[in-house]
């Protein structure tokens, strides 16, 4: 049978309509709009400019540093919004968020206002940073329940897109205003704003749609496209250091950039192609018959059960919650002894890891590294978290499925890689910021989907919209407890030493700056023990949960759903029609069983 051809004339319309509407295209949407989530990444770049635009002290930048992280990990507002909006409005929100947060910072640091007040500054930095949270939970929740049998490789993927943001954006404010970190600041407030507005109606949940057995083939097409950028961004980054480069050369690199970032959608036309084509040589769809069973639903039956269920009191269940892999509600989901568990490991070990990177421009600056290479630690960090994410996506995913390994023990031994990044910026030598950078960027990256990877397992997929926004409170707890309270405190009576011993007052000075290895040497051994604290904390959730990852934690998303694009053309019409209408889900099962 000769294969039909392509959509032609007519057909075109209505191909680039089935394009737009399909599960494919709304996964490279939110790519996109995850590339402009990461803004907060970059805070190591333009946070010396706010410093020394604004007179703050290495304390006062810190904690605009934890409001950065506040915003960027409290999400419970959005995920709250989620469970009652549509996906639409929750992606408008965060676009308008991120405008007018980062715009009002561009003002004051280029003048155009009167100086905000401290507290003024932490609010435009807390919302602009929150506006994450909305991008997150309008594109990776949506993802995740499209494709709930993958959800480590999606959120490896889609989390690696916004580690890659950082260097992406570098590029192009590069390639558009030049090495002005002030512009920088603009052009994280219009970019990402721009991106959630223009697909703002192609990301939504889609449910009931045939999952195809070759959806990992696709993926790792994905993963080979992204680490193509990712070399592309790391080679451009390390010659940008090196040489200096005129504007013609940062806007063919940015072109370059922008192409990469434009080719995962003829991976999708492709496979909506193949589908639209399979789709088009079953018989006429209609003369297909759909036949409603007679029989009463299982809905039905037990609706007088579930009608009595509604008036049991709210509380009367939180401390009873299901089997693990079951839909909890929120309070038994964050009552539960696992979730504590999982708060403890991630307060202590993103905590660490954001203190590390936010305050990396300043500990390259203590070790005497000019301004135009410590700012390539931060691109180092932004492509290296990128790594991290789609290693901790996609290959605890493969371990999970082949040989049934918990996910929560890839969690422990990131954070002992964690750790000794930590190590080399107590104790530095020659060249051993760079490899920190690395370990730091990598083990910061993976901890991300493996915490929401978790948190939907564990937890179910019914209330995961505000529940992963939960499970990242940790992190801006952790970062204020030790970047705040501990690295900037430690940091600012090093330097003030160093002032007395010149004999200098702290009035004398409009910033406090540190200079040698003593200046971060107590804060990151700190930060090494808390991060070994949190991996032996997470081992105690690799016993509790190791019977339950040596199940099929997956069964239930396949049951009563085609799996293949190649099984749905094998079924007649009407016969498929009956299937979906008329058979129930028991009998369903007994038949793919058979």
């Amino acid at each position: 049978m000769a294969e039909p051809p392509g959509p032609t004339g007519s057909e075109t319309l209505r191909f680039a309509s089935h394009l737009l509407r399909g599960r494919w295209f709304t996964v490279f949407a939110s790519f996109l709009v995850m590339f402009g989530a990461g803004a907060t990444y970059l805070f190591g770049i333009y946070s010396k400019q706010i410093k020394s635009t604004l007179g703050y002290d290495q304390t006062t930048l810190n904690l605009l540093g934890f409001f950065k992280d506040l915003g960027a990990n409290v999400g419970v507002l959005s995920g709250l919004i989620a469970e009652v909006t549509p996906t639409w409005f929750v992606l408008l929100t965060g676009s308008a968020m991120n405008f007018a947060g980062y715009f009002l910072i561009w003002l004051a640091v280029s003048g155009k206002i009167p100086r905000p007040r401290v507290w003024q500054m932490c609010l435009y930095i807390c919302v602009g940073a929150n506006s994450q949270n909305f991008a997150n939970t309008g594109a990776l929740v949506t993802c995740v329940k499209n494709f709930p049998e993958g959800r480590g490789i999606m959120l490896g993927l889609l989390k690696g897109f916004v580690g890659l943001s950082g260097a992406v954006m570098t590029q192009m404010y590069l390639a558009i205003y030049g090495n002005d970190s002030k512009s920088l600041i603009l052009l994280i407030a219009w970019l990402p704003a721009a991106i959630s507005v223009l697909f703002v109606y192609t990301i939504r949940t889609m449910e009931g749609v045939p999952r195809q057995r070759d959806e990992r083939r696709v993926f790792f097409k994905f993963l080979y496209l992204s680490i193509v950028l990712a070399l592309f961004l790391m080679v451009m980054t390390i010659l940008q250091k090196q040489f200096v480069f005129p504007r013609a050369a940062y806007a063919g690199s940015a072109t370059v950039v922008c192409a990469l970032l434009f080719v995962p959608l003829l991976i999708i036309i492709s496979e909506e192609l193949a589908l639209w084509k399979k789709r088009n040589s079953l018989p006429n769809p209609a003369l297909r018959v759909k036949i409603v069973s007679s029989e009463p639903s299982e809905s039905k039956l037990v609706e007088p059960a579930a009608s009595a269920a509604a008036y049991v009191p709210w509380y009367s269940d939180v401390f009873k919650p299901p089997p693990r892999g079951e839909d909890y509600t929120i309070l038994q989901a964050l009552l539960s002894v696992d979730m504590l568990i999982l708060f403890l490991a991630t307060l202590c070990g993103l905590g660490s890891s954001l203190t590390a990177v936010d305050n990396l421009g300043q500990i390259g600056e203590s070790l005497g590294y000019q301004a135009r290479i410590t700012s390539s630690f931060v691109s180092l960090v932004s492509i290296w978290n990128y790594f991290g994410r789609v290693f901790s996506g996609f290959v605890s995913e493969s371990l999970l499925v082949r040989y049934k390994v918990p996910r929560p023990l890839m969690m422990t031994l990131v954070l002992l890689l964690s750790s000794v990044g930590h190590l080399l910026i107590a104790f530095p030598s020659p060249g051993s910021l760079y490899i920190a950078s690395i370990i730091i960027g990598f083990s910061f990256g993976a901890q991300l989907p493996l915490l929401f990877a978790i948190i939907s397992e564990l937890f179910g997929l019914k209330y995961y919209s505000t529940l992963f926004n939960c499970g990242q409170l940790a992190s801006p707890l952790g970062s204020y407890i030790l970047n705040v309270k501990v690295t900037g405190m430690l940091y600012d009576r090093e330097a003030l030493k160093e002032l007395s011993r010149k004999g200098m007052s702290r009035d004398s000075v409009k910033e406090l700056t540190c200079i040698g290895r003593h200046c971060y040497r107590l804060s990151f051994i700190i930060l090494t023990l808390v991060t070994l604290f949190g991996a032996l904390v997470s081992l105690i959730l690799v016993a509790r949960t190791r019977e339950f990852y040596r199940g099929d934690i997956y069964e239930k998303f396949r049951d009563g759903v085609e799996e293949s694009s190649e099984r749905e053309s094998d079924v007649s019409p009407v016969k498929k029609d009956m299937d979906v209408a008329g058979e129930k889900p028991s009998s369903r099962r007994t038949n793919a069983n058979a």
